[in-house]
């Protein structure tokens, strides 16, 4: 019996194409503009949850699994995972389209937390509304 492939997790929070001034010495794209993809894509989770301003205090758990190349479509997709009184945690996954006969493939994946703040940047609760 042939194993399902693995499907992203989360609902897609952005998508963006990966260009030549997004690349490293190697020529791949850079880690730091994939983990900016990432942070983008759960903030969009985090402000839904905590219906106000949030900030992102931690990154657990990076992994890059595959290099990204120039011209891959790069979609990340966020879901919640855990929620505290001030604070969430989001899982986020990088799926990469390299052409229409390679199917898409989790090349990065990595957990977030953020914490909902007020004007000052002081955490208060997440409003439950």
């Amino acid at each position: 019996m042939a194993t399902k492939p693995r499907q992203p997790k989360g609902e897609l929070v952005s998508r963006a194409i990966a260009m030549p001034a997004d690349t490293n010495a190697n020529g791949d794209i850079f880690g730091g503009w994939v983990m900016a993809q990432m942070d983008l894509g759960a903030s969009v989770v985090a402000r839904r949850v905590a219906k106000r301003r949030v900030t992102t205090v931690a990154v657990d758990a990076m992994s890059f699994l595959y290099p990204i190349s120039v011209g891959d479509l790069v979609s990340c997709y966020a879901q919640l995972m855990q929620q505290g009184n001030t604070s969430m945690k989001i899982n986020v996954e990088v799926w990469v389209e390299r052409n229409i006969a390679i199917d898409p493939h989790c090349t990065t994946e990595a957990i977030f937390t953020y914490v909902a703040i007020d004007e000052n940047g002081r955490p208060v609760p997440i409003c439950l509304r």
